[in-house]
């Protein structure tokens, strides 16, 4: 049952921290062994966070990521009067919008750590006729423009000025029933944003080149638990029948998180170690794990089940050492049902462990293959192409490296896996954006047979 008196400021979860840095030990090379279930999806949970401000009943989010993205998204709910209460376990979440939303306070410090206040733009842009957002934050991974969600925004009448580090909004009401819009990027982030703008608007939203990827679906699959009639769920074009009230009491599960699956299984890859991964939602990870088969990977794959949202089909997925061979062409990504862009990095891993030359070619950020560049300090042979495009060439015998995190979320994650494998200690030092969006890692990969050691200066 919901505790109605630790409201979630109160909670461990989401309080300042201690005021240094954080970061891991891993000792190497470890065999992997056992199984591990995925958890609930990061990008799903902040979307989901999101929604909740254009319900004006009650929110219930179950087996929610307990991640530091996830604490500074409450932190600026809480913080312009979002009620926010865990249950004692820390299983649910329960969020209360209030009638008026306290904006002048709203928590800058932690909205500026954090991409997914654009979000913001959306659910609010019906319940005030001005406001203003902090400029969005997150992973360091070049430029990423917002002019796609401006652009279909525009379509429900609001308008936004970016000057001194934040973006100033007003909303002029539109004088009709249907809109009709096209993305210019088939982004996650710009759909899910529409169509929460679109829940709200009560008419007919027909979004063409929209994303069908996991976290929109999530959405979809929530915005329907709250009355909200959406055509097309898992296609590009979403039609969406939105309310001018919602007023829900309603509870949901966001499903499992495709990238951490995805992680689990390069850590059994590079470790060279049999190990299963439970609850694997495999519609999302179709694509990758044909690349893998085609490199050499062995692994099977259990009969499908449903995850509790009753929606997402999950397997068990064991996977084998395996002898692996560079891929035939290059590895790049694409929208869904296309290779994930957040799965691209952790090719760079396998492929450094794969015999030959992988090119891989990630066209959608600048920085994030130069980060990757940074896997040669644990023995890799990476070659930055530009900055768009590395070379990995396999396989390779990792050591043991002291390395400064770098503040991108997956080539962190990937240093960490390779650590796993190098021989002797490895040191990752200020390991802040590896607990953004995963949880509790270190503990869970011990489990497996890791060992991974958490220490502050």
């Amino acid at each position: 049952m919901i505790n109605r008196i630790a409201t979630a400021l109160e909670s461990p979860l989401i309080t300042a921290g201690s005021g240094g840095p954080t970061h891991m030990r891993i000792e190497g090379p470890v065999k992997l062994h056992g199984s591990i279930a995925v958890r609930s999806s990061k990008n799903a949970a902040v979307a989901l966070l999101c929604a909740s401000l254009i319900n004006r009943g009650r929110t219930v989010l179950r087996g929610i990521a307990q991640i530091e993205e996830v604490n500074r998204i409450l932190e600026v709910l809480t913080s312009i009067g979002v009620r926010a209460t865990w249950s004692e376990d820390k299983s649910e979440l329960e969020l209360i919008r209030p009638d008026v939303l306290d904006l002048a306070n709203m928590d800058e410090a932690a909205a500026r750590r954090t991409r997914s206040v654009i979000m913001f733009l959306g659910p609010l842009l019906h319940s005030e006729q001005n406001f203003e957002l902090p400029y969005a934050g997150g992973c360091n991974l070049g430029a990423r423009t917002i002019t796609p969600h401006l652009q279909a925004l525009r379509h429900f009448g609001l308008n936004v000025q970016t000057t001194m580090g934040a973006y100033h909004a007003d909303v002029n009401p539109i004088a009709s029933d249907e809109i009709r819009l096209t993305l210019t990027e088939r982004g996650d982030t710009v759909t899910e944003n529409v169509l929460m703008a679109a829940a709200l608007f009560a008419g007919r939203t027909e979004i063409r080149n929209a994303s069908s990827n996991y976290m929109v679906q999530d959405l979809c699959f929530f915005l329907v638990e709250l009355g909200v009639r959406i055509d097309g769920i898992g296609t590009t074009t979403l039609v969406v029948h939105g309310r001018a009230d919602i007023h829900a009491d309603v509870a949901f599960a966001p499903s499992e998180d495709p990238i951490e699956a995805m992680s689990l299984l390069t850590a059994a890859i590079v470790t060279g170690s049999e190990l299963t991964i439970q609850r694997a939602p495999i519609e999302f990870l179709d694509i990758e794990l044909a690349i893998l088969a085609e490199m050499g990977l062995k692994y099977v794959l259990s009969p499908e089940y449903r995850s509790d949202n009753g929606q997402t089909r999950l397997v068990d997925l064991t996977v084998y050492p395996s002898e692996l061979h560079a891929s035939t062409d290059k590895i790049h990504p694409m929208p869904f049902p296309g290779l994930n862009i957040d799965n691209l990095p952790f090719f760079a891993v396998i492929a450094a462990v794969a015999d030959g030359r992988t090119m891989i070619h990630d066209w959608v950020y600048e920085n994030r293959a130069i980060h990757l560049v940074e896997l040669n300090k644990l023995g890799a042979d990476v070659q930055l192409l530009d900055p768009h495009r590395i070379v990995v060439t396999g396989p390779t015998r990792w050591r043991g490296q002291e390395i400064v995190c770098p503040q991108a979320l997956r080539p962190a994650v990937c240093l960490l896996l390779a650590a796993l494998a190098a021989k002797g200690t490895s040191v990752l030092r200020d390991v802040y954006v590896i607990n953004r969006g995963y949880e509790d890692l270190p503990n869970r990969l011990n489990a497996l047979g890791a060992k991974v050691s958490v220490f502050q200066d």
